[in-house]
């Protein structure tokens, strides 16, 4: 949720507080943002790779940090050993809690969108490693910023919950809802109704999409393989086509020779034929694969379902795609290898 909605207070990316978009990437980026967490999140659960934020501007009322944490926080992590770093390891032992949704003046405090949070015990454990007296730097008013205010502390999640909400309906606004791979359409989904398929971000249904074994055993993943060999192969059959026509050129003889087209032609075919066969898509398993970047328009019956939003924005893309078609004589580029 943190990558999705990316929060700032005053940045120099944006006009000022609010989101910067998926991986903040938001005020450069022009593919939708999709394509990005899309592939951050496959790139996550193959590696296990656990995200750590830390916060900056202000922790609660009373405490201005500016970026004086955000440079703390890597000067103790590493000198952290990679089994110290291990999210699950850190909450057995006490040195993260999770933080747990509660009532407030009557209302629903989602805390727990905050994630998990260091405690005492992982200062007194691994900030030694920096300061001589670390229990006086980060006092338990900072560890747990809601006993300094706690009507500032639920306000402060209920603007992050709101600011959340806001950014993923922005994907069903604009229909790239779609293009999210399951696990990321379930968030989104979460992050802007509360549910998915009647299932809140705690439902074990919903945590398991996000394993290695989940994704590994997906026809989302499989799919993701088999556009990267059909990538893989159009940019061959690009480097066979463009050694081939230079060779033919009769005016290219002498270059071609000095440059050994004749050879780099023989590799490329061989490259060609190695990612063709089947043992190169099996070879892809375990890689991040390709993201779709946008999946083909959906059906009449499909878009029936889809937001006003939504069906405008297909009618508009169907619109383009029949006008290029036109003015193209319906030929068809040979697609990128890049994602």
């Amino acid at each position: 949720m943190d990558y999705v909605c990316s929060l700032t207070g005053t940045s120099p990316s944006t006009t000022g507080a609010g989101s910067e978009g998926a991986l903040t990437k938001g005020p450069f980026n022009a593919l939708a943002p999709t394509a990005d967490l899309n592939n951050a999140l496959v790139s996550m659960l193959l590696t296990g790779y656990a995200g750590f934020s830390s916060a900056a501007g202000f922790i609660g009322p009373r405490y201005r940090v500016d970026h004086d944490i955000s440079l703390l926080i890597p000067e103790i992590w590493c000198r952290l050993f990679p089994h110290e770093r291990d999210p699950k390891r850190l909450i057995e032992a006490g040195h993260l809690e999770k933080l747990e949704d509660y009532e407030f003046a009557g209302k629903q405090v989602l805390a727990s969108r905050l994630g998990y949070r260091i405690t005492a015990r992982f200062v007194h454990t691994f900030f030694g490693r920096v300061f001589d007296n670390p229990t006086t730097v980060f006092t338990e008013e900072i560890l747990k910023p809601e006993i300094q205010d706690p009507t500032v502390f639920a306000d402060g999640v209920n603007n992050i919950v709101e600011a959340q909400q806001r950014v993923a309906e922005a994907y069903f606004t604009d229909g790239t809802i779609e293009d999210a791979c399951p696990p990321l359409k379930a968030l989104l989904h979460i992050m802007a109704y509360g549910h998915y398929e009647g299932n809140d971000a705690h439902h074990p249904a919903i945590r398991a999409l996000f394993t290695r074994e989940a994704l590994l055993g997906s026809d989302w993943y499989r799919e993701r393989l088999a556009i990267k060999q059909k990538r893989d192969v159009a940019l061959w059959e690009r480097h066979v086509g463009s050694l081939t026509a230079f060779l033919a050129r009769a005016g290219h003889r002498d270059e071609a020779e000095r440059l050994g087209i004749a050879k780099r032609l023989e590799h490329a075919r061989a490259e060609l034929e190695r990612v063709s066969a089947p043992e190169h898509l099996r070879a892809l398993v375990g890689t991040i694969g390709a993201d779709p970047i946008h999946r083909p328009l959906r059906s009449a019956q499909t878009a029936d379902q889809a937001s006003p939003e939504s069906v405008r924005r297909l009618s508009r893309l169907e619109a383009a795609a029949r006008e290029e078609e036109v003015v193209s004589g319906g030929r068809t580029g040979s697609g990128s290898s890049k994602t």
